[in-house]
């Protein structure tokens, strides 16, 4: 093992088992690279993203290995280890940011893809489109050599079915239900990258879609200013283009906490204020300020040079 690795090795020991609820450190400038994401898993992703770009990757490439780290980690909310839909069998979200050219890349409602960010990044790289959805999906990722399994256990639901189900509303989002990895890499050089990840809402009905692989919702990246993302109740972040107004917030001045907080406070003011809402958000910016917010006690994980710990911040209900 090198120097450097047993370097990252020895610091993150050192700073991994903390969880700290602090909001001073959120609003100063860090090292870079710095890397911010949701709930701690996020922890382990950003560890692995920081590794790959210490090892001479993008923060593109962060951004993927850090996330696919989480899909193949056995976790109940991203993968397909993930919750499974009311039909029983998962249906996967991921999209992909790169602030260079304003790139994009997404898939929706896919199954049996080992890797869905791996997929949305060959969608912003390897075709002409922003999004793809479903059978259309698997077959572009298969086509591009991703690793698969096999879904034809996953039969197509009947009308009777259709005619009984209802969806479960979760009332408060709690760790058998919170679904998302974001993830926001800030490099060295300024340059900024995103993704998203998940399995999306416990129960939800087969071909639902939520806000992670929709670009402006789940995840904003704007090389100029910063980026946001997103996790929780998708259709309560979808309905408020969520993180292309916290990105635009910081585009106006906000500090990133500032800008989550704002948000929420957007949000609530019309959705009322309770803890159904279920919506939570990290940002970071061009100058290398990061922050969260959440309408629930909500860890993220945090990571820069000498640095990876979970933070938390309490409810912001105002």
């Amino acid at each position: 093992m090198n120097d450097r690795r047993r370097f990252l090795r020895t610091t993150f020991a050192l700073t991994g088992t903390a969880v700290v609820t602090s909001r001073l450190s959120a609003m100063k400038p860090t090292l870079r690279p710095l890397i911010v994401s949701t709930w701690p898993f996020g922890k382990q992703a950003n560890e692995v993203a920081f590794s790959t770009i210490q090892e001479g990757g993008t923060t593109l490439d962060g951004v993927e290995q850090g996330i696919r780290s989480t899909e193949s980690s056995g976790n109940a909310s991203v993968g397909l280890s993930g919750k499974p839909n009311a039909a029983g069998f998962a249906q996967l979200d991921a999209c992909i940011m790169h602030g260079p050219g304003h790139q994009a890349g997404s898939v929706a409602g896919i199954e049996g893809i080992v890797h869905p960010i791996t997929a949305a990044r060959r969608v912003m790289e390897n075709t002409p489109h922003v999004m793809l959805v479903g059978r259309g999906a698997r077959s572009f990722a298969i086509d591009e050599g991703l690793e698969s399994i096999d879904i034809s256990a996953n039969e197509p639901l009947d009308t009777a079915w259709w005619k009984n189900r209802r969806a479960v509303k979760p009332t408060e989002v709690n760790t058998d239900n919170h679904d998302t990895i974001s993830l926001l890499v800030l490099g060295t050089d300024g340059t900024i990258s995103g993704g998203c990840s998940t399995s999306g809402l416990s129960d939800k009905l087969p071909g639902r879609v939520g806000d992670s692989p929709v670009i402006g919702s789940g995840l904003y990246v704007d090389n100029e200013v910063g980026a946001a993302g997103a996790t929780g109740i998708g259709e309560n972040v979808m309905r408020y283009c969520a993180t292309f107004s916290i990105v635009e917030m910081m585009r106006n001045g906000m500090s990133p906490t500032q800008a989550c907080q704002t948000l929420i406070e957007r949000i609530a003011a019309k959705e009322g204020r309770n803890k159904t809402l279920g919506i939570s958000f990290v940002a970071l910016d061009k100058q290398g300020r990061y922050g969260a917010a959440s309408t629930h006690r909500f860890p993220y994980a945090v990571t820069y040079p000498g640095f990876s710990e979970v933070l938390s911040v309490a409810p912001h209900l105002p």
